[in-house]
């Protein structure tokens, strides 16, 4: 599939799931806004109980380029960016990216993956391709990263060197076309899923390297529950992609 010229009128939102984010909201909303001056930010809270909503609600307040979708319940990343994918659709944005609250995503590297869609129908800021990084990050969180993507490209027989990291941008039609309300995913699961999904039907991705910083303030959400249902899900999906090779394998040896 040739993906369509970018354009600079591309209408660009950036999607950022928030809880108990309090003390990096604002930060990470000065430095997008300043980064990319001319594209909207939406934060959706999991009715975080440190009040980012509300911190939240008053930068929407003074910003017309900042919005607030308020959740009840944490729910998890997956369900926070579909209600945020949901929302930028009906609101008519052309190019919704994921991006952290907690600063670890630069917005300053944002233009180099928009950027990317010249040639691209997904861009995936990777911290696993030449030129990609990360910085202070705990040993063992990294070598669960790069195990977690060494699984996912044995697994499913596919390229991509991180398929599990969480910046990144999508052409309206790619989400519109995967379905993307029917992903069950919770954790980081859910971003092998949406990229499994864009290339199984025939867009192109490419990933763009990224400096991964880990966070100033707050707390971390992984926890060992995310990394089960990942590992779970995705050996799942080989299982189903392997047994659906060989049945094509079987089908045109009997031809």
């Amino acid at each position: 599939m040739t993906p369509p010229a970018a354009q600079q009128a591309d209408r660009v939102l950036v999607v950022v799931p928030t809880y108990n984010e309090r003390e990096n909201i604002e930060r990470i909303t000065e430095r997008l806004r300043a980064a990319a001056p001319d594209v909207d930010l939406l934060v959706v809270d999991d009715g975080s109980p440190d009040g980012t909503g509300k911190v939240a609600d008053e930068l929407a307040a003074d910003d017309p380029h900042v919005h607030v979708l308020h959740r009840t319940e944490k729910a998890g990343l997956g369900p926070a960016y579909i209600a945020g994918f949901d929302w930028g659709i009906a609101a008519g944005y052309d190019v919704l990216v994921e991006m952290d609250a907690d600063g670890s995503h630069p917005p300053e590297q944002l233009p180099r993956l928009l950027a990317a869609l010249h040639r691209a129908d997904v861009v995936l800021g990777s911290r696993y391709v030449p030129g990609g990084a990360v910085v202070n990050w705990p040993k063992y969180r990294e070598l669960i990263s790069r195990g977690g993507n060494f699984y996912a490209r044995r697994a499913l027989g596919i390229a991509l060197r991180d398929a599990t990291g969480g910046y990144r941008a999508y052409r309206r039609g790619v989400l519109e076309a995967i379905d993307y309300p029917s992903v069950a995913s919770h954790g980081y699961c859910f971003q092998v899923d949406l990229a499994l999904r864009a290339l199984d039907a025939g867009f192109r991705v490419v990933e763009v390297p990224i400096t991964f910083v880990e966070r100033e303030f707050g707390e971390s959400k992984m926890s060992g529950d995310i990394v089960r249902e990942a590992f779970l899900r995705v050996g799942r999906w080989g299982a189903r992609r392997r047994a659906g090779q060989l049945r094509a394998l079987v089908g045109a040896a009997r031809r």
